[in-house]
C-alpha cells in the first residue's frame, strides 16, 4: 500500500486508482487527492481525459478547468480496451486501496474488471462506482450526466424564474454532489475495512446524490399535498430575503426575515413603524405579504449606492451578501485571510489561481500540491516504481499502444 508522509494530509496512506473520466468520478478523486491520497489517474493513450478540453477558457490549448479537477493526481496512460491494459489494472489493484470509476454500469464487467473479479485479487479493495442512475434498477444502463440526474431528482424543476423554462444552477452541481458523496462513501468503506479487513462497493448515483439535498420536497407533497415550484430569487414565505437593487446599478442580498433582524432593518431604513404594521408584524404575516414588503425594501435600497448600503447594514448587524464573481473573490480580504484561493505555478511557470482544499482541518490540512499533470507524466514513476517494469518493457507497451 502507499506509504504516506505526515505533511501530505490525513489520507496519505491511501492509494487510489482512478479510471473515471469527465467530472463526477474525477471530482471524487480530486477531493481524496486534496487530503493526501496517492491518486493515480488512468487516461487513454493519445487523447487523455476529455476534461483536458472541457470548459469555457483554454490556456496553451488545454482547458484551465483541467488544472483543478486533476490537481494532486498522477497521470498514466493505459488502454483499458486491450487485454494487456486490463491485466495492468489487475496488477495495480493488488497495490491499491480504492478503485474509482464512472463508466456506464457493466463496462468494467465486460473487461473482466468488475468487483467480483477484482476482490479475488485484493479482498480489501474498495470500489467506488459513480454513475447516472446507479448499478442496478431499470435505468442503470442509461447514460447519465449531471443535467439528467438533476432533472430526475427534482432540482431542475425548482430552479429559475417561474415564468421561464427551468434553469441550471450555473455549475455541474449533479456531478460534484455525486463526487462528494462518492468520496464520503469511500472514507466510510475504508473506516469499515479497518475493522473487518474487507472492502466493498460504494454505489454513488448522480440522481440520488442530488435527491439527498432536496430537503422536504417529497413529504411536502406526500403528506402536505404541496408541490414546490420555481420562485426565482426568493423563498416563498420568508421575507424580506431577496436580491435588491442599488442606486449604482448593483445588487445585494439582504436577509432580514427574523423578527429581531427585521426590527433593526426597519430602523436602518428609517421606517421603524413597519414593525407595527399588521402586514409585517411577525414572520408569517411578512411571508404572506412578501411581494409588497420586497417592493418597500427595494425602493429603499435603490436609493443608495452599494458601498453606502453595505455600511448601513453592517452598522445594524443585518445579514447581507454581495453577488460575487471571480474578480471580487480574488481581491476580497476575507478570502485572502482564510486562504480560500490558492495560487500555483503551471508547467511553464504561469501562475494559476483556484479554490483551495476544503474543508479545513486544524492538524492535518489538505493541500493543493500541484496542478493537473501532463498526459502520461507519471508513467515511468508508476509502472517502474510500483509494478517494477523496466525501461524496455515500457517502451514495448508504448509501441503496442497499451500505454
Amino acid at each position: 500500500m502507499a506509504q504516506g508522509i505526515s505533511d501530505r494530509g490525513p489520507l496519505s496512506d491511501i492509494r487510489v486508482i482512478e479510471l473515471g473520466v469527465l467530472l463526477a468520478g474525477p471530482f471524487c478523486g480530486q477531493l481524496l487527492g486534496d487530503f493526501g491520497a496517492d491518486v493515480i489517474k488512468v487516461e487513454q493513450p493519445g487523447s487523455g481525459d476529455p476534461m483536458r478540453q472541457v470548459g469555457p477558457a483554454k490556456y496553451e490549448g488545454e482547458a484551465l478547468w483541467w488544472n483543478i479537477c486533476a490537481r494532486n493526481k498522477k497521470s498514466i496512460t493505459l488502454n483499458l480496451r486491450l487485454p494487456e491494459g486490463q491485466e495492468i489494472v489487475r496488477k495495480l489493484v493488488r497495490e491499491a486501496d480504492i478503485l474509482l470509476e464512472n463508466f456506464r454500469p457493466g463496462t468494467l464487467e465486460g473487461w473482466g474488471l468488475g468487483y467480483e473479479d477484482l476482490k479475488k485479487i485484493n479482498p480489501a479493495l474498495v470500489m467506488v462506482r459513480v454513475s447516472g442512475f446507479g448499478q442496478n434498477g431499470p435505468y442503470s444502463s442509461r447514460p447519465g450526466y449531471a443535467a439528467i440526474g438533476e432533472a430526475y431528482a427534482g432540482m431542475r424543476y425548482v430552479v429559475g424564474d417561474p415564468e421561464k423554462l427551468p434553469s441550471r444552477t450555473g455549475t455541474s452541481i449533479g456531478d460534484t454532489l455525486a463526487g462528494t458523496y462518492a468520496a464520503m462513501g469511500a472514507l466510510m468503506a475504508i473506516h469499515n475495512r479497518r475493522q473487518t479487513g474487507l472492502g466493498q462497493v460504494v454505489d454513488a448515483s448522480i440522481y440520488e446524490s442530488v435527491l439527498a439535498t432536496m430537503e422536504s420536497l417529497i413529504p411536502d407533497f406526500q403528506l402536505g399535498g404541496y408541490i414546490r415550484e420555481r420562485t426565482g430569487s426568493f423563498l416563498p414565505g420568508v421575507a424580506p430575503s431577496n436580491i435588491y437593487p442599488t442606486k449604482d446599478g448593483k445588487m445585494l442580498i439582504i436577509a432580514g426575515n427574523g423578527d429581531g433582524i427585521f426590527e433593526r432593518l426597519t430602523k436602518a431604513m428609517g421606517q421603524p413603524d413597519l414593525v407595527k404594521d399588521p402586514r409585517f408584524a411577525d414572520h408569517q404575516s411578512r411571508g404572506s405579504n412578501q411581494i409588497e414588503l420586497d417592493a418597500i425594501v427595494a425602493r429603499w435600497s435603490g436609493g443608495l449606492d452599494l458601498d453606502d448600503l453595505v455600511g448601513i447594514l453592517e452598522k445594524q448587524s443585518i445579514p447581507y451578501g454581495t453577488l460575487y464573481r471571480a474578480p471580487e473573490m480574488l481581491k476580497d480580504p476575507h478570502f485572502v485571510a482564510r486562504e480560500s484561493i490558492v495560487r500555483l505555478p503551471m508547467k511553464d511557470g504561469q501562475e494559476i489561481a483556484m479554490q483551495n482544499a476544503f474543508p479545513k482541518l486544524s492538524e492535518t490540512p489538505g493541500k493543493v500540491r500541484h496542478v493537473g499533470p501532463v498526459l502520461g507524466e507519471h508513467n515511468e514513476e508508476v509502472y517502474g516504481g510500483i509494478l517494477g517494469l523496466s525501461t524496455e518493457e515500457l517502451k514495448k507497451l508504448a509501441e503496442d499502444g497499451v500505454i
